[in-house]
């Protein structure tokens, strides 16, 4: 009879999904696209209304999805699956879009972005519950330490006048609708639809329903500069379909509250970028807020639990 203990360590956990270099490189590439998107919606925005940038920039990505669904293989989802699929596109391709450009619109960049940053912590909970995710101590403890560097970025990054309600609920429907269609994805994926083909089908549905801006499109192009056009081909291609391809491969090897978290960075990358970009310089407290972000993500990526013990 002996048994052999261990101290607690870092190790990944029975049950978790496996996470490789890929896995991580995909993430990587995911929030650095995602927090371009910031700095191409403020190049775009102000020569586009919300429902025409949208529809321009998820026609863009469909096509863009579509040709690398087509390399990949397409494989459809069963006919039980479609409605949620095309209820998860809707959402997450128009909805959010809609919401997040209307908000913009009327908020700064640091206060939308720490409004909608309340989305992981949403999907920490909600996946923690309904999903039975679990709630593991490396999540409990590094989201709430990255959203305290977006609540730091934010509060640096607001303007005055920049807590306008109707904005503020716009960001606030955003991060509901990240928040619902990230676990509604994960149940997707869950059941074994394919992430690529899953991604297209949504951009598709997401496209089709933003086609009542089709007018306001069309006005737009006729007299929006090529540069800010240009920015919106640059979120069609780079933030919608390649990152969004990569979201949903860490997606399905990941839980839905450590990919969520891993989010939080995008602020922290959209700063820097804004500050090489468009020559923002960030204040010492951005950059501690940006720090926490990083020092949070890192922490909901470690899984913490003891080595094997025999029993005697």
């Amino acid at each position: 009879m002996s048994a052999a203990s261990g101290s607690p360590g870092i190790r990944a956990s029975a049950g978790t999904p496996a996470q490789g270099p890929l896995v991580l490189v995909a993430a990587l590439v995911t929030v650095v696209l995602w927090a371009s998107a910031f700095i191409g919606i403020r190049g775009a925005g102000p020569h586009f209304d919300p429902g025409a940038l949208a529809l321009l920039r998820m026609a863009v990505g469909a096509v863009a999805l579509g040709l690398i669904a087509l390399r990949r293989g397409i494989r459809p989802p069963s006919r039980r699956q479609i409605p949620l699929v095309v209820l998860w596109g809707v959402g997450w391709f128009c909805v959010y879009n809609l919401a997040l450009n209307a908000a913009e619109r009327t908020l700064d960049a640091g206060t939308a972005a720490m409004v909608v940053n309340l989305a992981p912590l949403m999907v920490v909970v909600f996946s923690g519950l309904f999903l039975r995710e679990g709630f593991p101590r490396p999540l409990i403890i590094g989201a709430p330490i990255a959203f305290l560097g977006v609540v730091l970025i934010g509060m640096n990054t607001s303007s005055g006048d920049g807590f306008d309600l109707t904005g503020l609920l716009l960001a606030l429907l955003a991060a509901v609708m990240y928040a619902g269609c990230t676990l509604l994805q994960k149940h997707l994926l869950s059941a074994g639809a394919d992430a690529t083909t899953l991604t297209w089908f949504g951009a598709v549905a997401g496209t089709v329903a933003l086609l009542p801006w089709t007018g306001s499109l069309i006005g737009a192009l006729q007299t929006a500069p090529l540069d800010a056009t240009l920015w919106v081909v640059y979120l069609g291609i780079f933030p919608t379909a390649i990152a969004f391809t990569t979201w949903a491969y860490v997606l399905q090897r990941s839980t839905a509250g450590q990919t969520s978290a891993t989010t939080y960075v995008v602020p922290a990358i959209a700063i820097l970028m804004s500050w090489m970009i468009l020559g923002e310089v960030p204040t010492p407290l951005m950059f501690l807020g940006g720090a926490l972000c990083l020092l949070g993500v890192l922490v909901t990526r470690m899984t913490w639990g003891r080595r094997a013990t025999t029993a005697p």
